[in-house]
C-alpha cells in the first residue's frame, strides 16, 4: 500500500478571481497554476509559493 501526501498548498478556501490581475484573491495564484498544481514539481510549487507574498495587494 502507497500513501500519497497531497501537494503542499497556498489555499485558504478563498477561491474568487480577480478580474484585473487574473489571480485568486485567496491564495494569489493564476488559475493556469491552480489548475496544474497537483502536477507540479516540488520545485515548481516552491517557485510559486515563493512568489505569492509579492502578489497580494
Amino acid at each position: 500500500m502507497t500513501s500519497s501526501i497531497p501537494p503542499r498548498t497556498p489555499c485558504i478556501d478563498i477561491c474568487r478571481i480577480d478580474p484585473e490581475t487574473r489571480l485568486c484573491a485567496g491564495c494569489a495564484r493564476s488559475m493556469d497554476e491552480i489548475a496544474a498544481w497537483s502536477r507540479l514539481s516540488d520545485t515548481e510549487r516552491s517557485r510559486i509559493m515563493a512568489e505569492l507574498p509579492n502578489r497580494k495587494v
